[in-house]
């Protein structure tokens, strides 16, 4: 029992009032007349009898009503236990969380045998259904009645990868219900991590028929270290040139030092010490990375110590292959376009790609299939047979960067592509007198990085009809300056300027490099995708010329993905382990993906009560703060109206006692 407001107790000295009127009040005697008290003995008369208490009854009855009416201003209160009530027809659904932090200590196995105990005690006729829920949920049984299947599928969930998310739980739960049409009483088991809960508090939202019982496996913050993140290169020409960073990150922790492992192979290449402060991150850069030729599996490993060991690895994959050789085509007499392009490619450090330069008159008798990618810069009239080379390679997938400069001039249509070149624009240099880039496509490729060449001014430019090209660039007279057109399945990129800082000024300005490096990946099909990807993460297996085209997939534990069906007809793959997938496509290009679960889950720091609260009453409408409780959780019940009652009852018989005693003293007086 408790009191709201306990300083209202101090009322109770009033009961002092009832004692004086029984016991303390003066004794008065009625003076009767007399002749003479000259024969009279003075003496001191005893009022001992006077002070004893009268009319005990009534007394008690005072007592009692001035002390309740004191206890009724302190607001009694008894903690109460919320018991559900059972609907008509009502499934209770068991959710159990098996997201990556539940692997922290013991909590998948306490959350299931709180699970198998509550369908112990499911009384005769009363149905079920267990749900195990990560990133995505999974039906584990069907709704029944019969325990057998229903602790069969609890036992059945085991610990994931996946990051846990409340609002995909919540909308299937709403999913699950409009198919049933009838109530559901939902006993979720979880850690209830705050990382868990959506952006948009509206994706929590439940029926009216649902009925949302937490059970939290964990309610206080449990410290745990991680290796948050690996920046590493996915791809590597040259040992010297790569490093690899590695973020260290603390959640609930003070300030600690942790042993860091990098490890090639299964082997380890390096270790370093990092010192983490309290609930933050460290750095640690390896300055180089010593792979051999192929495919290689990379690991970055702490020594936390923590309950949650399987976010103390990263995972990332790295190739070391030689780099691909591009044909660069010039005149014989300007070779300035050639300096700066080669210049800027080095200068991303990207080693990637290897410039072949050729002039015109060399090109007649080169192969354009050896090369990643062909650069014809300003040129004139071609060898007819190499341009014709030129097509066929971008039908059968090559690409091609066009430049055009004083030479497009002189012939009518643009090389390869035979757009009409309709004029050339010349603006002096004197002045104002030159042209910008107006607009961007940031969403290309090529601009994807560098979205903005402020103050890069062309002097001269081509204009050419569009076509069916796509405008990637325009000039501020409209004028398209970078085109992309699509021949084959190959590309052709045309740049309606030169590389030679004559025709403009780009290649003095920072915006340049950038271009360059990832045009030359763009046109060299080279993957500038990441050296990891998260749990829950799709891959591409094959493209539209490889359908029927037989693949195998293993994932991290050596096991095959993908049926003898699916191998031939599976157009993508999500990834749920981490570790690593290796895929062999048809093609014979095969690759090794890097998987890590997401580092929210690495906070363990679960939710609050009143998140928790404000869940559960959305079903209801009810928003306020501090209303929701939880189901069979303590609630405090305020016995005011009780109290009162019992002040209302006895004021009625205190006045009906009193009434009965003035009366007799009346009389007797």
């Amino acid at each position: 029992m408790g009191f709201f407001t306990p300083w209202f107790l101090a009322g109770a000295a009033a009961v002092g009032l009832p004692i004086w009127l029984h016991l303390l009040r003066k004794h008065k005697t009625t003076p009767l007349p007399f002749s003479s008290l000259m024969f009279f003995e003075k003496r001191t008369q005893s009022s001992i009898k006077h002070r004893r208490l009268r009319y005990l009854l009534l007394f008690a009855l005072r007592t009692a009503l001035i002390i309740l009416i004191v206890l009724a201003f302190a607001h009694p209160y008894v903690e109460q236990k919320l018991m559900p009530l059972k609907r008509s027809g009502e499934v209770t659904v068991l959710a159990i969380d098996n997201s990556l932090s539940m692997r922290a200590g013991n909590r998948l196995d306490d959350a299931k045998q709180i699970a198998r105990s509550l369908v112990g005690g499911l009384n005769p006729g009363e149905r079920a259904q267990v749900l195990a829920f990560g990133q995505r949920v999974q039906v584990m049984s069907e709704v029944t009645d019969d325990h057998s299947p229903l602790n069969a599928a609890i036992n059945a969930i085991e610990v994931s990868d996946a990051r846990s998310s409340f609002g995909e739980l919540t909308r299937t739960l709403r999913s699950i219900q409009q198919s049933l049409h009838l109530p559901l009483h939902v006993h979720l088991y979880s850690d209830m991590q705050q990382s868990g809960m959506p952006t948009n508090f509206n994706d929590l939202r439940l029926n009216a028929d649902l009925r949302l019982e937490p059970h939290p496996i964990e309610k206080k913050v449990v410290p745990n270290f991680t290796v948050e993140n690996v920046v590493a290169p996915r791809r590597v020409y040259d040992n010297k040139k790569t490093r690899v960073l590695v973020t260290v990150a603390g959640y609930g922790t003070s300030k600690a030092m942790r042993n860091v492992s990098l490890i090639l192979n299964g082997r380890v290449a390096e270790a370093k010490t990092a010192e983490v402060p309290e609930n933050g991150r460290a750095t640690v850069e390896f300055l180089s990375l010593d792979v051999p030729y192929g495919r290689n599996k990379g690991e970055v490993k702490i020594d936390s110590a923590d309950p949650l060991p399987a976010d103390d690895s990263f995972f990332f994959s790295v190739e070391r292959s030689d780099p691909r050789h591009a044909l660069f085509v010039h005149e014989t007499d300007s070779n300035m376009g050639l300096l700066y392009f080669k210049a800027a490619l080095e200068a991303s450090g990207q080693s990637a790609f290897e410039i072949d330069p050729s002039t015109v008159e060399q090109a007649a008798n080169l192969n354009p299939t050896k090369y990643a990618f062909v650069v014809l810069s300003d040129v004139g009239a071609l060898p007819a047979a190499f341009e014709n080379e030129l097509r066929k390679y971008v039908r059968g997938g090559g690409s091609v960067l066009i430049a055009l400069g004083r030479m497009a001039v002189a012939r009518a249509k643009v090389p390869v592509t035979d757009e009409h070149v309709e004029a050339a624009l010349y603006n002096g240099r004197e002045g104002e007198r030159f042209q910008t880039a107006s607009w961007l496509d940031a969403s290309h490729p090529t601009i994807l990085k560098d979205d903005r060449w402020d103050g890069v001014k062309f002097y001269q430019a081509i204009r050419i009809a569009p076509g069916n090209s796509r405008v990637v660039g325009r000039l501020a007279d409209q004028t398209p300056l970078l085109l992309d057109q699509q021949l084959g399945d190959g590309h052709i990129l045309v740049f309606a300027s030169t590389f030679d800082n004559v025709a403009n000024d780009f290649p003095k300005h920072a915006s340049f490099v950038p271009f360059i490096e990832q045009t030359a990946r763009y046109l060299g099909r080279l993957d500038a995708g990441p050296s990891s990807v998260l749990v829950g993460s799709f891959e591409e297996l094959r493209d539209s010329k490889e359908a029927g085209a037989a693949l195998d997939v293993l994932d991290p534990k050596g096991e095959r993905v993908l049926s003898l069906a699916e191998a031939t007809k599976a157009q993508n793959i999500q990834f749920t382990l981490a570790g690593f997938y290796d895929i062999r496509r048809p093609n014979g290009r095969n690759e090794l993906v890097a998987v890590n679960a997401d580092r929210h889950e690495s906070d363990l720091t679960p939710a609050s009560q009143e998140s928790l609260s404000l869940w559960q009453n959305t079903a209801n409408g009810t928003s306020s703060g501090g209303g929701g409780t939880l189901a069979g959780e303590q609630k405090p019940l305020s016995l005011w109206w009780y109290v009162m009652l019992v002040v209302l009852a006895l004021a009625v018989a205190e006045s009906l006692l009193g009434n009965q005693h003035l009366s007799v003293d009346k009389e007797a007086a």
